[in-house]
Formats: C-alpha cells, sequence, structure tokens
C-alpha cells in the first residue's frame, strides 16, 4: 500500500482494521453556525475520550474531524492496550525529574488508572472492539531479561498489583513460539484490541450523550477572543467558550507552537493470512501482545481470526517506505522463519507523534484553549487519560492537570529544515549501539 502523502482522505485507509470495522456509517458534516461550551478539533482517542468525559459531566461538545473518526493513529495502531502515562513506567527516577517528587507518584498511578479507565469504559457502553488481555515483553538477552526482572520489582514497589510472571528458559515457548527469545515479563494487567472499533465506538457512546461529532471538518481559521473562539471550517463555524486542540501529529501547522514540539515518525503494520489453528498455536500459544525490547521495536499479535499482525518499523526521515508489505515480512521472518511465504493480506501504516522526552504533552496555550498530545507510540491507554485530565481541568478542577502542565517540553532542535534528518541520525546512532550490545 503506498500512503497517500495528503493527509485529507474520504474514506478510511485500508488496513485489517478498516475491514473489520465495526462502524460503517457517516457521522454528520458540519452546515452553517453554532455554539457549544467546548469544541474539540481532533477525531483521535484524545478527543474522542474527551468528549465522552466532557459529555459524562453535562458539558455541551462539539468535535471536528478533519476526515473520518479514527482515521489517524488512533485507527491505524498496533491495538496494544498497556499501562504508563509519561516516561517508561520503570524509571521513577525520571518521573521525579520531570514532574517534581511530590506529583511523581501521582502521575506514576495515571499509568495505572488509564488502563483501567478504558476497560470501565468499553465495559460501560458495551463497544465490541475484541478486548483481550494479556502482554509479554520479550527479552532477546540475559541482560534485557535481567533488566524485566527490575521492572517487575519496580512495578510492585510502586503499587502496581497485576499479575505479573518472569518466564525464562523452555518455559518462554509457550508463549512465543521463536528463538529469537529467550524469557520475559508476562503482564496480565495489560492486554489488546481493535484500536479502530474502540475509539469509532467511543464517538458513538459520546454521541448518545449528547456530543455533537462532525467528520470531513477540516479546521481552515481560528479567531480568538477574550471569551469565546470561533473555529472555521469553510463550510461551518462553531462559535465555543473553550477549545482542546487533539489532533497530534495530524494538525499539520495548524497551531506552529505545538508543532515545533511534536515530531510525526512512520509506524507500519502487516497482517497476514489466517494461519490455522496449528501454526497459530505454534507461534502465539499464549495469545498475548508482544513488544521485543529494542528502540526500533518489532510488535505483534494475533487477531480473533488467526492473522499475525506484526508491527513496528519506525521512521525518522518523513519518508515512509514504497513496499511496506516486503520491509515488514523481512523482520516478521526474523521472529518466526516459518512465515517467510506467509500470504500478506493487509499492509498500512502512518504518523505517529513523538516528544523530544517521550512524555505526553498537556497543557493550556492561553486561558480557555487547551491541548494534548505526543505519546510516542503508547497512546492508546494513555490518551484516555489526557481526555480526563482535559475535562477535569475545564470543568474546574485543575489540580492533577497541573501537575501535567508545569512540565517544561522543549521544541525539537534544528527548525523545520534540519530536525528531522538529525533525529534520524541520532536513532541511526542509538540503534547501531543497540546491535553491538547484544
Amino acid at each position: 500500500m503506498r500512503i497517500r502523502d495528503s493527509i485529507h482522505s474520504d474514506r478510511l485507509p485500508p488496513s485489517y482494521y478498516t475491514d473489520t470495522n465495526n462502524d460503517k456509517g457517516a457521522f454528520r458534516r458540519l452546515e452553517g453556525s453554532s455554539q457549544t461550551d467546548v469544541c474539540i478539533i481532533g477525531g483521535g482517542f484524545t478527543g474522542v475520550a474527551a468528549a465522552v468525559e466532557l459529555a459524562e459531566r453535562g458539558v455541551t461538545v462539539s468535535l471536528l474531524e478533519q476526515n473520518l473518526i479514527g482515521w489517524g493513529a488512533s485507527g491505524r495502531n498496533g491495538g496494544q492496550l498497556l499501562g504508563g502515562y509519561g516516561p517508561d513506567m520503570d524509571n521513577f527516577a525520571k518521573y521525579e525529574k520531570l514532574y517534581g517528587k511530590t506529583n511523581a507518584q501521582a502521575v506514576w498511578e495515571m499509568g495505572l488508572e488509564c488502563v483501567d479507565l478504558v476497560k470501565d469504559r468499553i465495559a460501560k457502553y458495551g463497544i465490541q472492539c475484541d478486548l483481550r488481555w494479556g502482554y509479554y515483553d520479550a527479552a532477546m538477552n540475559e541482560r534485557e531479561l535481567r533488566a524485566l526482572e527490575e521492572t517487575q520489582k519496580i512495578l510492585v514497589a510502586h503499587g502496581y498489583r497485576g499479575e505479573q510472571t518472569l518466564v525464562t528458559g523452555p518455559a518462554s515457548q509457550n508463549i512465543v513460539g521463536s528463538k529469537r527469545f529467550v524469557g520475559g515479563l508476562v503482564n496480565n494487567g495489560w492486554g489488546h484490541l481493535n484500536p479502530l472499533n474502540l475509539v469509532r465506538g467511543e464517538a458513538r457512546a459520546a454521541e448518545k450523550l449528547g456530543a455533537r461529532i462532525y467528520e470531513d471538518a477540516r479546521v481552515e481559521t481560528i479567531t480568538y477572543g477574550d471569551n469565546e473562539t470561533v473555529v472555521d471550517t469553510g463550510h461551518g463555524k462553531v462559535t465555543a467558550k473553550k477549545v482542546i486542540f487533539a489532533g497530534g501529529a495530524y494538525m499539520g501547522r495548524l497551531v506552529p507552537k505545538l508543532a515545533r514540539r511534536i515530531m510525526a515518525v512512520g509506524s507500519y503494520i502487516i497482517a497476514t493470512e489466517p494461519l490455522g489453528e496449528a501454526l497459530v498455536q505454534e507461534i502465539m500459544p499464549a495469545d498475548y501482545a508482544v513488544c521485543d525490547q529494542r528502540w526500533a521495536l518489532d510488535y505483534f499479535r494475533m487477531s480473533p481470526d488467526g492473522r499475525l499482525l506484526f508491527g513496528g518499523l519506525a521512521t525518522y526521515s518523513g519518508a515512509h517506505p514504497k513496499n511496506i508489505e516486503a520491509r515488514m515480512q523481512v523482520n516478521m521472518a526474523k521472529v518466526f522463519p516459518q512465515l517467510a511465504n506467509a500470504n500478506i493480506d493487509f499492509s498500512w501504516g502512518g504518523n505517529i507523534g513523538i516528544s523530544l522526552n517521550r512524555a505526553p504533552q498537556i497543557g493550556m496555550l492561553k486561558k480557555g484553549i487547551y491541548y494534548a498530545q505526543a505519546y510516542s507510540g503508547h497512546g492508546v491507554a494513555a490518551s484516555h487519560m489526557s481526555a480526563r485530565l482535559l475535562a477535569e481541568a475545564v470543568t474546574g478542577d485543575d489540580v492533577r492537570f497541573n501537575m501535567l502542565a508545569n512540565v517544561k517540553h522543549r521544541r525539537f532542535p534544528g527548525g523545520r529544515l534540519f530536525r528531522r534528518p538529525l533525529l534520524a541520525a541520532s536513532m541511526a546512532f542509538l540503534q547501531a549501539a543497540e546491535a553491538v550490545r547484544s
């Protein structure tokens, strides 16, 4: 599949998720002028979850999505429902550095809350998104295995009570049937799901609560006033008391200050043909979501109909691969040689937003103008935490919001011209160093 250079489309991009989309109906189109308490710009997880949170609190909401709900990263990702809101959860010192010793534990615990938030919402609104539990951090060598053992201890020490099991030796083959790994850490409190069905299911829930969800609503101009803001799409206007920017890597230069603090990085996935029960049991007997420990990591899981969904291949240059299928199948065969010649039924990709320090960015641009972005590849659960903090702040409780908003996020060095080459060179160096260590 060739990824379009344009960010605009009148349909969802071809993918396994699009093929298994439960909700093929359109949302309304913005026409004329309307007023609302809060206008949300962006129809991915952050924006849609914020619409749910606000509508549940009795706030009137209008959400504007320039394409279709779930068109961007929220409908294209690996579908891994993992804990963590901020730095890696095994690096508590970094939480203290970013958020201060007073707030570090509270922010760390948001990384637990975000998974429960998604789980509870799926149950509350009966969203059919193939939620299954079980996650496996896979180790390729003894050094990585020791690090995962330490991770387990740190999570427990700070309050995580989910079931974790360190697996080593032959027993690891009962999790992932691959000689590439020597063991890993099982976490049964995290899992995986169909992200497109989740985000569109949440949008329907928000709509039933009274939120107005608009597709094909690309924002052209924004006029800020002292007490209200006018958001104009060319074919409709929304006048709002407050605005939330939730477009992440797909907002372009709409808000230059935010664009300078986020980098759009490509990530890609393939889905095999249905493999049959025998082969599924051979390669993925535990049916967990899996990640390895590298910077340019592989991540993979089984679909309900027996396909392997295999992702990775992060690109920092801004150029998408010409042939995702060929590039990804080579990587997949390193993990599962028996799939070297498997038919690939779907291949897709798109951009995710990363921050320089890999921590989510959330804050206020000016009075009544909020934003959240930059989940750095771990946004399924974390985006829902941002949505809750935004809703709390909008409705007058900004204590937890300010714990994150007070963090100073640096812009990427190099300006618009050199930021990508500098980052690509840095990532190449890290990957080379990683190869030497392993």
